[in-house]
């Protein structure tokens, strides 16, 4: 039988000086020292090593050998006599007697050199990212994964759930991405899709009779990327409770939660249960946003009435919000930085300015706001010193564009967000219902799973026009932490008669519902519990907990921005063969 080794290259110390052993892994790095002497660094999984090559023979193999080669050292363990203190294994070296090669580098060179991978163009990493995997610090960040998860699993097992896996292959739904589509072989024209979420299935668990699900779920959704989302597939902490309300839910996550940031953050300040609630209407109002970085202390204000009539076209008859920075020490050079990356992300341009410390305005358009500078001074409790970032349009873009701001102001102003935290909240109180931008109807706002604020009363008086349907409600529930939307979840709409009725809101009948979502309402016909749940996103939580700003830092194989994985090659062609198997024709795209 073959021992590959007898200790890793993070084990070996002092008092291991004197033993015989046998190290393995990948030749790091090679430093020659005369004709016949080296320092070769071999490094495992573990950690690293120092081996010193002290023979002809031996240097000979080495000199034949390219960096990265995976090798197989028998040897002594000595002391150093330089030693390094910021290696563990710094106080010792192997002087081998005998050197194997196990998997021979046929490169000359890398793509790029393993230690300083993150440095070079994300292409070449997705390329070659089993290369890319071997930097210690990318690694590093796949192993935190494997321990949240595991501690995710470990929390969920002891609050009662049961982890249950729910099917890959499943039926096309209306869930408000694209759905990845699979043909079905044996049923010509007809098509599996990859879940986007196992919501439908985790609902049925709850008719089923069971009284609390979860897993670690894969999603698949045919979307673009973002710096906090991978295109194609991301998992989930997918959970549902039966005979459960919003305050079950909540419960559980603010238990399972800030341990596990606390232990594997790169902050060990979390927020405390119970994470405070904010209504969706105020989180817009106050942090022109959904998802608020709480650990940020500015607020937006809403200066429409006060600035009307100033003179300055851009902000009449517009919502005009604003957001005061006290003691801001910002430059004009760095100002003008910060309003171009508003707008750019934003797509409004903000204006701004100053209170000079003889209370005079300055800077920006402060000659538009001299004629409203008491109101103002009133409005936004200005103080000498103050800066005023400004945003106008229609009230949601004039909402999300100050968010943006507010965000920016916190993080280039000195004082203002104590980065080195994880600050929880739950967005509540969604409305249920918006008008649709292209079809100027009503439709839903978010899932139309949730069950309306108030049931079926509420729904009857819209019906009955006693109330306007903009002004329903959702039990429906989003975490966020640090400004990052963590999950969405929701009370479930569990009777069908409240359910058609939601439906007939948006001009959908009792047949589209049966149509759409059959098994569902099938089951809910048979006695169905009120259920309720949430599903945080994996990938998100660990990019937080690793303090990354993209998400393909923390996935193993992730996909490129556009959804290709370009180390595997996919998508690629496939044979006529397998597609004449699924009766496929492919057709080329015309030119425009």
């Amino acid at each position: 039988m073959f021992q590959s080794r007898t200790h890793t290259c993070n084990e070996l110390r002092l008092a291991n000086v004197g033993e015989r052993v046998k190290i393995v892994g990948w030749m790091e790095n090679v430093r020659e020292v005369g004709s016949n002497f080296a320092f070769v660094v071999l490094r495992d999984f573990y950690g690293t090593t120092q081996v010193v090559v002290e023979t002809e023979d031996m240097m000979k193999l080495i000199k034949d050998l390219n960096k990265e080669s995976t090798i197989s050292v028998e040897g002594t363990v000595r002391e150093r006599a330089s030693k390094n203190p910021k290696l563990p294994t710094g106080e010792i070296e192997v002087v081998p007697t005998k050197i194997e090669v196990l998997g021979r580098c046929r490169y000359n060179s890398l793509p790029f050199e393993i230690n300083r991978s993150r440095e070079a163009d994300e292409t070449q990493r997705l390329k070659y990212r089993y290369l890319d995997l071997r930097n210690p610090a990318v690694k590093k960040n796949i192993i935190l994964r494997c321990q949240v998860v595991a501690a995710l699993r470990q929390a969920m097992t002891e609050h009662g759930f049961l982890e249950i896996t729910t099917p890959i292959l499943t039926a096309s739904s209306p869930e408000g991405a694209r759905d990845y589509l699979v043909p079905a072989r044996k049923h010509p024209g007809k098509f599996y899709a990859l879940p986007q979420a196992p919501q439908q299935f985790k609902q049925l668990l709850m008719t089923s009779g069971f009284d609390r699900y979860f897993q670690i779920a894969p999603c698949f959704r045919d979307e673009d990327a973002r710096g906090d989302r991978s295109p194609g597939e991301f998992y989930q902490l997918d959970m549902e409770m039966a005979f459960a309300c919003q305050d079950d839910v909540f419960a559980v996550l603010e238990d399972v939660l800030p341990p596990i940031f606390a232990k594997f953050g790169t902050y060990n300040v979390a927020s405390a249960a119970p994470f405070r609630r904010i209504a969706y209407n105020d989180a817009m109002e106050n942090y022109g946003s959904d998802k608020p970085d709480l650990r940020i202390d500015l607020l937006v204000k809403d200066i429409s009435d006060e600035v009307q009539g100033c003179g300055f076209a851009a902000l009449e008859g517009q919502t005009v919000k604003a957001v005061v920075v006290p003691d801001c020490k910002l430059a004009r050079k760095a100002i003008d930085k910060l309003c171009t990356e508003v707008e750019v992300q934003s797509a409004i341009k903000p204006f701004w300015f100053k209170v000079e410390e003889n209370g005079e305005l300055s800077g920006g358009i402060a000659k538009f706001m001299t004629g409203c500078k008491e109101a103002l001074t009133a409005k936004l409790d200005l103080k000498p010193g103050s800066f005023v970032g400004v945003t106008a349009g229609k009230k949601e873009l004039a909402q999300k564009s100050a968010g943006v701001l507010r965000n920016k102001l916190g993080a280039a102003c000195e004082g203002h967000m104590d980065k080195e935290r994880y600050e929880f909240c739950w967005i509540v109180d969604f409305p249920m219902y918006e008008i649709g931008e292209e079809s100027g109807q009503l439709e839903f706002c978010h899932n139309p799973f949730s069950m309306p604020n108030g049931g079926m009363d509420v729904l009857l008086k819209a019906e009955r026009g006693e109330m306007d349907p903009l002004d329903i409600y959702a039990n429906q529930y989003d975490l966020v932490c640090n400004g990052v939307e963590l999950s969405s979840g929701a009370v479930r709409n569990h009777d069908p008669e409240i359910m058609i009725k939601a439906f007939e809101m948006v001009r959908l009948g009792e047949e589209d519902v049966k149509k759409k979502f059959p098994a569902m309402y099938n089951a809910f016909c048979y006695g169905a519990p009120p259920h309720a749940g949430i599903a945080p996103g994996v990938d998100r939580m660990v990019m937080l907990l690793a303090g990354e700003d993209s998400i393909r830092e923390i996935i193993p194989f992730p996909m490129n921005k556009n959804a290709q994985d370009i180390m595997m090659g996919a998508p690629s062609t496939v044979e006529q063969k397998q597609l004449d198997e699924l009766h496929i024709n492919v057709t080329e795209m015309e030119e425009d």
